[in-house]
């Protein structure tokens, strides 16, 4: 019996070995697979395609922002007119950061004028502290910087209420009840935007000037009457317009990059927070890069000494 055993386990093992023999032989699941064939030139067309891809999707965003604006605009001699959302918008965009802007203004002509007179102490013109004060603040640190922070808390705030009404479909709710979505959303927001945004930058430059007041003549000693003398004269209303005409254009862009990204978002919660991130960022670039070409603009329009 024993024997017999044996052979009977020989014989199956040999059974086994011959059937593995005849198996081919399997290719690992992480080879490589054969590419399909592609010419040089497919080749070369497919890499331009890729280098230009981002320039491609910019000039898409560019004219996807382009079309949103002259769509809201020619929603705004037509009825019905809203004025409650519009009442609504400048609430939220001109009263609700009242506060933010007057404490970054107060504080920006403090510093300002601080330094202005530490280092004008060297050459003797501290007198000249007061008018300079005035025109940086005036024509570039008021609007970039009343901007950047309405970019913040407005675009931002502004794209996640639209980026969340789409992904509840909310606006799609709008549209099956013959309520167009750009004029009701989009355009109260980018007028709201373009007439609060100014007087936000003059709120910014008043108060800016109290804080180098404060610390040029009631701190640091210097003369009142120099003081204001000098920024009389240094400080035109020219100076000044250009400031206020920079706040259009900025809060103009603001609104509208916050309403674009809202209202293209998808994905969910993960959309909104990503149409949030952009919409924040593309407004803070845009706002400084629009400032330079806005700046070369004006003067020549209004060129200095004019």
């Amino acid at each position: 019996m024993l024997g017999a055993a044996v052979l009977r386990a020989a014989v199956l093992r040999a059974a086994v070995m011959s059937e593995e023999t005849k198996k081919p032989a399997e290719t690992p699941s992480d080879a490589p697979q054969p590419k399909s064939g592609q010419s040089v030139g497919q080749a070369v067309k497919q890499g331009v395609v890729d280098a230009f891809a981002p320039v491609i999707s910019a000039i898409d965003t560019i004219g996807g922002h382009i079309i949103m604006a002259a769509r809201a605009f020619s929603w705004l001699p037509r009825r019905p007119f809203r004025g409650r959302s519009y009442l609504e918008s400048m609430d939220y965009i001109g009263f609700g950061s009242l506060p933010v802007v007057l404490l970054v203004g107060l504080f920006t002509g403090m510093v300002t004028a601080l330094q202005s007179v530490q280092v004008f102490r060297e050459f003797g013109l501290t007198h000249l502290a007061g008018g300079t004060t005035g025109v940086s603040i005036a024509a570039e640190l008021g609007p970039v910087l009343t901007s950047l922070m309405l970019a913040g808390r407005v675009g931002a705030g502004i794209a996640t209420e639209i980026g969340t009404m789409r992904i509840s479909e909310q606006i799609d709710a709008l549209e099956s009840m013959a309520v167009n979505p750009i004029q009701f959303l989009v355009l109260p927001r980018i007028v709201a935007g373009l007439l609060m945004t100014p007087i936000l930058v003059l709120l910014f430059f008043i108060i800016s000037m109290g804080g180098a007041y404060l610390i040029a003549v009631v701190k640091l000693g210097e003369d009142a009457g120099l003081f204001i003398y000098h920024f009389e004269e240094m400080v035109s209303f020219i100076e000044v317009m250009k400031g206020l005409m920079k706040g259009c254009v900025f809060g103009f862009t603001i609104t509208l990059v916050g309403c674009y990204y809202g209202f293209n978002a998808s994905g969910g919660g993960r959309g909104v927070g990503i149409a949030t991130t952009k919409a924040v960022v593309i407004s803070s670039v845009s706002v400084l890069v629009l400032d330079y070409f806005v700046t070369e603009l004006l003067l020549v329009i209004f060129p200095v000494g004019s």
